[in-house]
């Protein structure tokens, strides 16, 4: 396996159990599934454990993937990883430790789009991982998974205006700290 697999090839050697094909299936893809925990559980430890749990669903699940063509692969095994730790935020339930709602404005002012795009993405990410955890989380689905509050409130047991709270919630929580940001950068 010194040549680099095709998608297609790689899921069809992970689907036969092939060690080799495990292996390359991790090192192409498990930055890429860390990123995602780590957008949604701000302890590395607990995200890379995630990580772990989920290349093990990856592994032992591959009889349900279905080749749909080029990013079919990398779509499936992010949708399992989402799935991974939003089962670990509903264990833990981790949409009852949100910030009290009287703590952040209902109505904020957005910031201008021009200055958000010069904050560094490293920052940005910084400040969603700041978040509480029930807002980082609804802000994560809608936003980067681009679920709809139905689909989100079904996904974490909230209702759908709970959902929409939080989302207002986080984006008044993540516009003030982008405006602090702006203030101390310009």
């Amino acid at each position: 396996m010194n040549k680099r697999m095709e998608e297609q090839e790689l899921a069809e050697c992970c689907k036969q159990g092939n060690v080799a094909a495990y292996k390359e299936l991790y090192e192409r893809y498990a930055g890429r599934m860390l990123t995602i925990c780590l957008r949604y559980i701000n302890d590395r430890n607990i995200a890379e454990d995630l990580l772990h749990d989920g290349f093990l669903k990856f592994f032992d699940s591959f009889d349900k993937f279905t080749w749909r063509g080029e990013g079919s692969l990398r779509a499936w095994l992010e949708r399992v990883m989402i799935n991974t730790v939003l089962q670990y935020l509903r264990k833990n339930d981790v949409m009852s430790h949100s910030t009290a709602l009287e703590n952040v404005p209902e109505v904020y002012e957005e910031p201008d789009q021009a200055f958000v795009e010069t904050i560094p993405q490293k920052v940005l990410m910084q400040f969603i991982r700041e978040l509480p955890p029930g807002y980082r989380t609804v802000f994560n689905l809608y936003v980067f998974e681009e679920k709809s509050h139905k689909e989100i409130s079904q996904l974490l047991g909230i209702n759908e205006k709970s959902s929409a709270s939080q989302l207002t919630r986080a984006k008044a929580t993540l516009a003030t700290k982008i405006r602090e940001w702006m203030r101390k950068n310009s």
